[in-house]
Order: C-alpha cells, then sequence, then structure tokens
C-alpha cells in the first residue's frame, strides 16, 4: 500500500506541478525577461504548458482510466484548453490593471490566482467531454463468439439471514423459469454470506443447485463475488434474495445479454420502469444522493448505480469480479466503474420492483462505509490497481461495431 501511495504521489506530482511550473515558468521569461505584452506572453506559457500536460498524460497515466480519456480526445482536449487560457488571460488581465506587476514576484501572484480559477472551468470542460465520451463509448456494441459456459442461465442469490424466505424464492426463480431450464439450462446459486440461521441449509432443501457459505459474514459485494465466480452460466445474473425484481425482470436481462450487450442492469428510473411498492423517503434520496456522488467522485453517468439486478456474459462476470475489491454495498458502484474504465458495453432495462418492507441495510452506517468506499475506488484506479491485460472475450475480427441506443 506505501508503494502504491509513493507512486500515485508521484504521478499526481508530476501531472500537476510540472505543467505549472512550467506556465510560470515561461510566463515570467517572455514578460519579465524579454518583455512580450502580457497577453502574448500569458497565452505562449499557456500553450506550452498543455503541450507538456498532454504528453505526460499519455506517459504515465494509465490510458483506461476514464479520468484521462481526453488523452484518446484530442480536438477536446485543444477546446478546451483554449476555453480555459481565455479566463486565463481574463483574469490576469483584470489584476495586471491594478497592480501593473512591477515585479517577477507580483506576476507570480498574480498568475496563481488566474491558474485556479481557469483550472475550476478546465476541470467542468473535462467532466462535461469525458462525461459524453464514456456515456458514447458504453454505447457500443461489439460483436463477439458466443459466450463460454454449460448452461444458458445462472442467477445469483447473496443471503443473509434468509432462511425463512430464501427457500421461496428458489422455488419461484426454478417455477418461473422453467422455459430458460428447458431450452439451455438454469442454475441457480445461493451464497450464505456468514447466516447463523440456517439459511444455507433452508436453500438446499428448497433445491438450489449450487450453496455456496461464506464462513463469516463479509458483506453483499464479497457474497455476490463468490457466486460468480463460481457461476457456470452463459449470462450471469445476480439479484436479490427478497426477489425485489422477479423472475420476469430476470428474463429481461437475459435477454439484453444474449441481445449482443456485455452487460445489462435493472434501472428503476427509466421512463417505462414501474415501482409496484414504494420504498421508503429515506431509501429513495439515498439512492439519489449515491447516484449523485458517484458521479462527482468516479465520473459515473448511471441513472440507478444500486439496482439489485444485473446481467452479465461468463467471461465479462468473470473479468470484472476477478478484479473487485469492495466487499460492502459499494461493489455496485465499483463494477459499473470497471464496464466504463474497459469499454465494455451496457444498456439499461426498465423493470418493475417491489420494494420490501425488511432490508437488512443499515442506513447511516452503510451509507457512510458506501461512501469511503468510492473514495477506496477512485484511489485504485488511480493508482492502476485494476489494469489487467488480455482476459476481456474479444472482437470478431469481421464484425464493426454498431453504435446502439
Amino acid at each position: 500500500m506505501e508503494a502504491g501511495l509513493t507512486g500515485r504521489l508521484r504521478r499526481l506530482a508530476v501531472l500537476a506541478l510540472v505543467p505549472t511550473a512550467v506556465d510560470v515558468g515561461l510566463l515570467v521569461l517572455f514578460r519579465q525577461r524579454l518583455g512580450w505584452i502580457l497577453v502574448l506572453a500569458d497565452l505562449a506559457a499557456i500553450a506550452g504548458a498543455s503541450v507538456v500536460s498532454y504528453v505526460l498524460h499519455r506517459v504515465v497515466t494509465f490510458r483506461s482510466d476514464p479520468y484521462v480519456r481526453w488523452v484518446e480526445v484530442p480536438a477536446a482536449f485543444v477546446g478546451v484548453a483554449a476555453l480555459s487560457a481565455g479566463v486565463d488571460v481574463l483574469v490576469l488581465r483584470a489584476l495586471h490593471a491594478g497592480t501593473g506587476f512591477g515585479s517577477a514576484p507580483a506576476l507570480v501572484e498574480a498568475k496563481v490566482v488566474a491558474l485556479v480559477v481557469a483550472g475550476a472551468v478546465r476541470l467542468a470542460g473535462y467532466r462535461w467531454v469525458l462525461l459524453a465520451e464514456m456515456t458514447r463509448s458504453r454505447r457500443v456494441r461489439w460483436r463477439r463468439p458466443p459466450a463460454p459456459g454449460d448452461l444458458r442461465l445462472s442467477v445469483v442469490l447473496p443471503a443473509y439471514h434468509e432462511a425463512d424466505r430464501i427457500g421461496g424464492t428458489v422455488r419461484r426463480l426454478q417455477d418461473e423459469l422453467a422455459d430458460v431450464a428447458a431450452d439451455g439450462g438454469l442454475e441457480v446459486v445461493v451464497v450464505d454470506d456468514g447466516s447463523t440461521d440456517g439459511t444455507a441449509e433452508a436453500a438446499l432443501a428448497a433445491g438450489a443447485t449450487q450453496v455456496v457459505v461464506q464462513p463469516r459474514n463479509r458483506g453483499k459485494g464479497a457474497a455476490v463475488r463468490a457466486g460468480v465466480l463460481a457461476a457456470r452460466g452463459r449470462t450471469v445474473v445476480f439479484t436479490d434474495a427478497d426477489l425485489a425484481y422477479g423472475p420476469d425482470q430476470v428474463r429481461r436481462v437475459l435477454a439484453a445479454v444474449e441481445d449482443g450487450w456485455d452487460v445489462a442492469i435493472g434501472d428503476r428510473r427509466h421512463p417505462e420502469a414501474r415501482t409496484l411498492v414504494p420504498p421508503s423517503r429515506l431509501r429513495a434520496w439515498g439512492s439519489r444522493a449515491i447516484n449523485w456522488l458517484s458521479y462527482a467522485v468516479l465520473l459515473g453517468s448511471f441513472r440507478d448505480t444500486q439496482s439489485g439486478l444485473k446481467g452479465f456474459r461468463s467471461d465479462v462476470a468473470r473479468f470484472l469480479f476477478s478484479r473487485t475489491r469492495v466487499d460492502g454495498f459499494a461493489f455496485d458502484i465499483e463494477v459499473l466503474h470497471l464496464v466504463e474504465r474497459f469499454d465494455l458495453s451496457l444498456t439499461e432495462v426498465p423493470v418493475e420492483v417491489a420494494n420490501p418492507p425488511r432490508s437488512t441495510v443499515s442506513a447511516i452506517r452503510d451509507a457512510l462505509q458506501l461512501v469511503v468506499d468510492m473514495f477506496r475506488i477512485r484511489h485504485w484506479s488511480a493508482a492502476g490497481e485494476y489494469e489487467a491485460d488480455g482476459d476481456l472475450p474479444p472482437v470478431l475480427p469481421e464484425g464493426a461495431p454498431t453504435a446502439c441506443g
């Protein structure tokens, strides 16, 4: 961890301090030493610093990190840089009218103020560009070989102290998805996340295909990871043990994945979604706050990050979940961050949801841990902890990508 932090700090220092030093140094040289007019000196300094920044981002950052993906869109970089340069010049000119910059230190002080204001403009511009780029990227559906697997569908159910209802959930899935079982095969994988009430025994008695028992309670993220990595289906879907999303909703996600999407997620805020039993006001506002925070911290642009219904091609599921590190409720956000990081295709499908009155979520404790985990995801991402090569399913050579809405 210490070595990773040191490496990250070194990269941040290079990316932030070197271009800034170039900008300030060139401005002092051109203005104070060579006597150029202020506007020309500032524009030349900004141009030099921008070139240095662009080159450094291509050399020392992880190209798959969504935060630096603007290096693949040079036109956007130039446009945002030009806008922030104009702001820089205007601020510097305004300060010059008041002080005149009789010395190099006075010029540097004013330049620092201009850099802060222009930096805020540049940050907003890059975020807008990156958000649009990532949204466009995940809507590109790639032609890939058939997904591997012995069965058509695996349904993963993370369960903690669900002995009283896990049996009914397993039986309902098997009954209402019998056509899937007959046409390619179905398995229900229950992951007992350290329960002490006989959840595993109840799942087995109901006929669950696999029951994975965690020796201690580790969290929903750890349970889903264990179930996904044990699954044998060509499509892997996870949902909640209370079946807030019924078997028909599982079928809808299955159809989207089989239609060629790498990932399909239930979207409770889709225009065609229906809420059969509304959530509590606290849960509704909490969900919106999480979506907003995921955008602020990780650039995620999803309407519903915390939907308990998500499906994947089997090879994509193993690629993603073999790299996830979060054991708690922020694992959904981590998975979606990796979807964006590795340019996987994703579609959001409308769902019908019946929010159960009973929940294993502790609102305050789990919300605080989720926020902490978001910043951990951002740290791991910037440090290159998610980097991997060669494990994603290939795009078929003769298949060009097709943009989908």
